[in-house]
């Protein structure tokens, strides 16, 4: 029962919701790491080569230490362009079924001023839709695929959602 209006923000947050384009940007080698990345954008703002770069180089370092977090060698990055900042997430496969999710927020368009996410903080409604895709795909393709290791992870590695996220 919602007798105080403890729905207001729920519905509020609904009325602003929209879709977001996916675009994948390529499957590159980093610090040992297959790397799937993503661009993502609120409208208005764009995620392409030229502003990937400083995304990449966070990602090559966190990636380096991969070794130490038990890392298979595959993984994601999602620069999210945010209509309140930018977001990017690092998220790789590691031993045990299990995953590793890294997550950096800093102003719009300052790549330099990003900084490690607060403690608890998950991916957007449009950043768990590309994780979601990217959970089915490693599923399919690298766990239940067939043949050697490098077509599994080739197979992987094609396999990208592009287009409107919800």
């Amino acid at each position: 029962m919602n007798d105080h209006g403890e729905w207001d923000a729920v519905m509020a947050l609904s009325k602003g919701h929209h879709t977001r384009e996916a675009r994948p940007l390529g499957p590159r080698r980093i610090s040992g790491h297959t790397l799937k990345p993503y661009g993502l954008a609120a409208p208005g703002r764009t995620v392409g080569e030229a502003e990937l770069a400083p995304f990449l180089r966070l990602a090559e370092d966190h990636l380096a230490l991969g070794r130490h977090r038990g890392s298979l060698g595959l993984a994601v990055l999602i620069a999210h362009a945010g209509g309140d900042g930018d977001y990017v997430l690092v998220h790789s496969w590691i031993e045990g079924h299990m995953a590793d999710l890294a997550i950096w927020t800093g102003p719009a368009g300052r790549p330099a001023e990003l900084r490690p996410g607060r403690a608890g903080l998950a991916p957007c409604v449009w950043e768990a839709a590309i994780l979601a895709h990217e959970r089915e795909a490693f599923v399919r393709h690298v766990l239940d695929g067939t043949g050697p290791a490098e077509q599994r992870v080739a197979a992987w590695a094609a396999d990208a959602l592009a287009g409107e996220v919800r």
